[in-house]
């Protein structure tokens, strides 16, 4: 059987973060339950295409996944264990913001099923936590994390994020070990985007600059540091783990270039999917994403009880064909930014071609100029490439 890693988005959550431009924000508690009701019958109608497949991973992400009841939670992955086949051992990954779950409310999670949990802390300064618009306190956090820690879940990743607007290296630092401290399995850091659109962008001729690139390069070599310190590897160009505890979910995205890798199936709001070589994403539009899916009026989510006319085709958008080229394109994008890097034996055997025949010149250029490294089978890049990867990864567009 295939495999194939599970995104199940959820675009609700308390307030909208400063800096965030994603498919998210708040909703009354009649607008959440109306999206879950539809999201249990896409999951259910589209079952019907994966007969052949196993779930190794399910991402709950938003949002903040943990605006929803416990019970919504549980009803959702109750709906996908009955409509496909689960692996007994899958990673079921639910991010969630402090303040929105409390002991008894994580009981019930990990209850249901969830055994990872990714809390989005960002920053342990609470001056920079309120400039950025979060809905907490670095307190509020920590009691979180003890409250997941005594409900018993052994699987936590803490996000990050550096490069704040007024952000200095030891205010960083003085995060990354305060973070640390608490032992965490799994640590994401990310540099801040400022992206348009977003209350940061808008707002960017009245705050503190962000770190200039010199600034920028030394918040990542102390990350590097002192996560590799307290033994956390770095196994992709913004993430940390111990050992065992790499994100199974982000590395079948990650690795999905090649055609040995699962597939990634995403249901809801704007979720994207890309099997074999077809790609598509969901209507962002939440009224039509309703609409089309509220059109069942079978309660039962049971994919055989479901009519046929409209339900799940029509919320997809945007379906593709990849071409070869492109798939050689995702091949090294999505691989590069692992540190083992890809293979090329694996590129030879997706795609017949070896990889320096396709590829030769840029791999050559990169080499020489210590962007990237030769180890036997394996091309990856180097520290200095992984400062320029946006340049380094533009060179493998072909065409």
């Amino acid at each position: 059987m295939r495999s194939i890693g599970v995104y199940l988005h959820i675009p609700f959550c308390v307030q909208k973060c400063a800096y965030c431009d994603f498919l998210s924000g708040p909703a009354t508690r009649q607008r959440q339950q109306e999206y879950v009701e539809a999201l249990l019958r896409e999951i259910a109608w589209e079952s019907k295409h994966y007969t052949e497949y196993i779930i190794k991973s399910v991402f709950l992400g938003g949002g903040t996944p943990s605006v929803l009841g416990a019970d919504e939670i549980a009803k959702i992955l109750a709906c996908l264990r009955t409509c496909y086949q689960m692996d007994a051992a899958a990673e079921i990954t639910m991010e969630m913001n402090p303040g929105t779950a409390d002991w008894g409310k994580l009981l019930c999670l990990k209850k249901a099923g969830i055994n990872r949990l990714s809390i989005g802390l960002q920053s342990a300064d609470n001056a920079e936590l309120k400039m950025m618009g979060r809905i907490h306190t670095y307190e509020e956090f920590l009691r979180t994390y003890h409250q997941a820690r005594a409900a018993g879940f052994a699987n936590i990743n803490i996000d990050l994020m550096s490069a704040l607007p007024g952000q200095h290296i030891d205010s960083w630092v003085q995060t990354l070990e305060k973070v640390v401290a608490l032992q965490p399995e799994h640590i994401s850091a990310y540099s801040l985007m400022l992206e348009e659109g977003t209350q940061l962008y808008e707002r960017q001729d009245v705050l503190p600059p962000v770190p200039d690139e010199d600034e920028d390069r030394q918040m990542y070599q102390e990350t590097k540091r002192i996560l590799a310190a307290q033994g956390y590897h770095r196994y992709e160009i913004s993430n940390y783990a111990k050992k065992g505890y790499e994100c199974r979910h982000n590395c079948i995205y990650w690795q999905r270039g090649c055609r040995h890798t699962a597939d990634f199936v995403g249901f809801g709001l704007g979720a994207s999917s890309t099997v074999g070589d077809s790609r598509w994403k969901n209507t962002d539009d939440m009224k039509r994403y309703l609409s089309v899916l509220q059109k069942q009026n079978n309660r039962v989510y049971d994919s055989r009880l479901m009519d046929d006319s409209t339900v799940g085709e029509s919320v997809k958008e945007a379906v593709t064909i990849l071409s070869v080229e492109e798939q050689m394109e995702e091949f090294m994008f999505l691989g590069l930014r692992m540190m083992e890097g890809v293979s090329k034996q694996e590129f030879a055997d997706s795609f017949g071609k070896d990889l320096d025949e396709v590829y030769g010149s840029a791999l050559q250029k990169w080499i020489q100029m210590k962007m990237m490294s030769l180890h036997g089978n394996m091309v990856c890049l180097t520290d200095a490439g992984i400062d320029v990867s946006n340049t380094v990864l533009s060179s493998f567009v072909l065409g």
